[in-house]
């Protein structure tokens, strides 16, 4: 049964007109993008059919590439290039948010942002987000792609990058593929080396995320580790 069919207050769209975006679920909110289904399928149904296809992970939805959402029978190139332009438009809107504001202010939005943009990476990442004195954020960079070890991050190379953006204080973050958060001895000791090169130009470490999926980040701020 089309959508058009259904009754006008079960309707994705006048849903969310009458009562918001938290009203309705994640294959209702993509069936709004998409508009129309398939013969025989509604866009509620192949809504559904793209989550299942990503093991309805969102963050997984939001990195794959064009081919692979198009694996899904009613999703071609134009759709898929249009779902991962929203997509990044609210990555965007994220970190717009984090340079206008105290990124402690708000920091759900930091754990937000930094879920959909590390948590399906099938590689693992480290980077670096530098702020001003008000802990906005002035730049985001990635320094380094594969294992962490205290030897594939170079202090140095951190202490310049922030000197370069005449940064206050950073937060780092990276991504444990494996889908758990918790942070090894090597990201404690890494951690520690970098705090220490980073105080002698009196550049203070914030936090340190670590990101594995769907999940909540952890903080070593809050476990005590800094």
């Amino acid at each position: 049964m089309a959508i058009t069919d259904w009754p006008e207050d079960e309707r994705p769209r006048e849903r969310l007109l009458a009562r918001g975006p938290d009203a309705l679920s994640d294959a209702e909110l993509l069936a709004i993008f998409l508009r129309v289904g398939l013969k025989g399928k509604s866009a509620v149904e192949l809504a559904r059919d793209l989550l299942a296809h990503f093991d309805g992970d969102l963050s997984r939805l939001a990195h794959a590439h064009w081919k692979e959402m198009a694996e899904v029978s009613g999703i071609g190139p134009a759709k898929a290039a249009q779902l991962q332009a929203t997509l990044a438009l609210a990555l965007r809107a994220l970190q717009a948010k984090m340079m206008t504001r105290d990124v402690f202010g708000s920091p759900e939005s930091v754990r937000d942002w930094l879920r959909l943009r590390l948590g399906s990476l099938p590689h693992e990442v480290f980077v670096v987000l530098l702020l001003d004195s008000q802990n906005r954020l002035l730049h985001f960079e990635e320094m380094f792609r594969g294992t962490l070890t205290q030897t594939s991050v170079y202090p140095r190379e951190v202490v310049k990058l922030a000197l370069e953006w005449n940064a206050a204080a950073v937060i780092f973050a990276h991504n444990h593929p494996s889908g758990v958060a918790e942070p090894s001895r090597a990201d404690e000791s890494l951690t520690s080396t970098l705090k220490q090169a980073l105080g002698l130009v009196d550049v203070r470490v914030l936090d340190h995320f670590v990101v594995a999926g769907t999940a909540r980040p952890l903080s070593f701020a809050e476990r005590g580790l800094l």
